[in-house]
This record gives C-alpha cells, structure tokens and sequence, in this order.
C-alpha cells in the first residue's frame, strides 16, 4: 500500500517532468537528421517514413509516458515482494524510496540527462553492494563469477582502487590521447595534412588511429599489472566493481574485456610488443599501424 501511495505519484511527477524533454530533444535530434541527412534521413527512400517520424513523436511521448505511469503501479506493489523475500519492512521501506531513484537514474540516461539521480538511494536487498557505494568482498581464488577461474589483479600501493565518475574515464581516455598524439606528432607518424583533414573529420589516422592506440596501450599496461579491469593512467583501475553506471559503458566494458583478453591469450615478449606498438621502427611504420 506505502509503495503504490507513494512511488506512484513521484514516478507520475518524474514522467510529467521529462515528457516534455523527451518531446523536443527528439524533435530537435529529427530535425537536425532532416537537415544534414543524417540518420533515418540518409537514404533517400527512408525520407518519407523518416518525416512521417517526425509527426508521431508525439504520440510516442505520449505512450513512453503512459508506459511509465503504468509502471509505477507495479514498482510499488514490489515492495512487498522485497520485503518478504528480506523478511524486513525496514527494507521494503527502502526499496520504495530507491526505486524512485533507480527509475530517475534510467531516465536521465534514456534522455542523456545529468548522471545519477537527485534522490537518495538506499540499501534495500541485504546482498545488494552497489547502493551501499562500499566494495564487495574480494572473491577467494577458487571462486569465479563467469564459471571458471581467472587471477586477481596483483595490486601495486600506488593503484588506487576507487569508485570512478564517469568524468574522471573521459577526462583520462582525452589525456591519454592528447599526450600519445603530441609523441606521435613529434617522431612524425602524425603529420601536419593528417591534422588538417582531422579538422574536417576526415583522416582516420587521428580519428580511428589515435584512440585504438590509445586503448592498446592501455590493453598492455593493464596486462603487464595483472588486472581483471584496465589499469589507466596515473595507476587509477577500472574494474566491474568501481565502473560508473550507464548505456555507455555497458556497451563498451564488455567488448573492451573481450579484446584485452584475446590480447593477454597471445602472451607476447617485450620484442613482440615493442613491434607491435612500432617503438622500434620508422614514423612510416607507425603511421600504418594508426591507418
């Protein structure tokens, strides 16, 4: 009753709040395709149902919305589902206020809003880790999450293992191409026409290149140490534990692990990755690895 009283109502307000959000960042996301024929609008067969996208978008708001209302019935009849499989009120209590949360949170990354959600969220299964923002307990070596076993990291003091924003991996992942472009640019794998079409968004050398390095790189370094993660500059890890939430990284942590992996299955000797990362040859070589 307490979950249907009051998530109901919060989820209600939340979807009323961002309906409108969602009906003109979709009309103006449609229009921007329309006019740089991009997207649904490329093709010039796909134009028609592509404009005719265009007047229904409101009328998937509309659904989106009802969906949402719709949804919180249920939301808050699950309180008593958590607070008999917990055998606690105190944490059906909680969960009614986290699932205000947890449907704030997803919402804002459906929308590419703000990170996170403006309402608190509390511990509300007794196994649940990640909305006590504590780590779990590191797992015994005969243990295994995917069905057999796999080396924990070897940690050295200076590795800071740390709950990560999202900002922070940005903000590393553009440093670490910033410096590994300035090297390139001096020993002359990046030359001056490679930037001028980067202006334009032309030149995969820096585009494609230059990120893909900077990912073996860290691919290598995070080998070399050990980790089940990626070790990233300045020895801050990121693992499944401390990873930020959302789309972005959901999409790319997993393919990002399965490419490191095959990587570390190779087991490469310092020649072969020095040959790998060029080091010891010419700009020419390293300017065709990047392409």
């Amino acid at each position: 009753m307490l979950g249907i009283m009051i998530d109901v109502p919060a989820i209600t307000f939340l979807v009323a709040y961002k309906a409108p959000i969602m009906l003109f960042k979709g009309w103006h996301r449609l229009v921007q395709d329309l006019i740089g024929r991009r997207g649904p609008f490329l093709e010039t067969v796909c134009v028609p149902f592509a404009g005719l996208s265009i007047l229904l978008w409101p009328l998937v708001v509309a659904l989106a919305s009802f969906v949402g209302i719709l949804s919180s019935v249920f939301l808050g009849l699950y309180a008593a589902v958590v607070a008999y499989q917990e055998h606690s009120t105190k944490y059906g209590l909680a969960y009614i206020i986290s699932v205000i949360s947890m449907f704030d949170e997803y919402t804002n990354d459906l929308l590419y809003l703000r990170e996170g959600s403006c309402f608190p969220r509390l511990r509300h299964l007794k196994a649940d880790r990640s909305t006590t923002g504590s780590l779990p307990v590191k797992l015994l070596p005969d243990q295994s999450v995917t069905g057999h076993a796999k080396r924990q990291p070897t940690k050295t003091p200076s590795m800071k293992m740390q709950e990560l924003k999202a900002v922070m991996i940005w903000q590393n992942f553009f440093k670490a191409c910033e410096t590994i472009g300035k090297t390139l640019v001096q020993v002359g794998a990046i030359q001056a026409s490679d930037l001028q079409e980067w202006q334009y968004s032309k030149n995969k050398i820096v585009n494609v290149g230059l990120p893909a390095y900077a990912f073996l790189m860290c691919f290598l370094r995070s080998i070399e140490k050990g980790s089940t993660g990626f070790v990233m500059r300045d020895n801050v890890e990121l693992t499944r534990i401390n990873r930020p939430e959302g789309r972005a990284f959901d999409w790319f942590f997993e393919p990002m692990t399965i490419m490191k992996e095959q990587l570390k299955t190779a087991n490469l000797n310092e020649t072969e990755v020095a040959g790998l990362l060029s080091v010891s040859f010419e700009a020419t070589d390293i300017q065709a690895l990047l392409s």
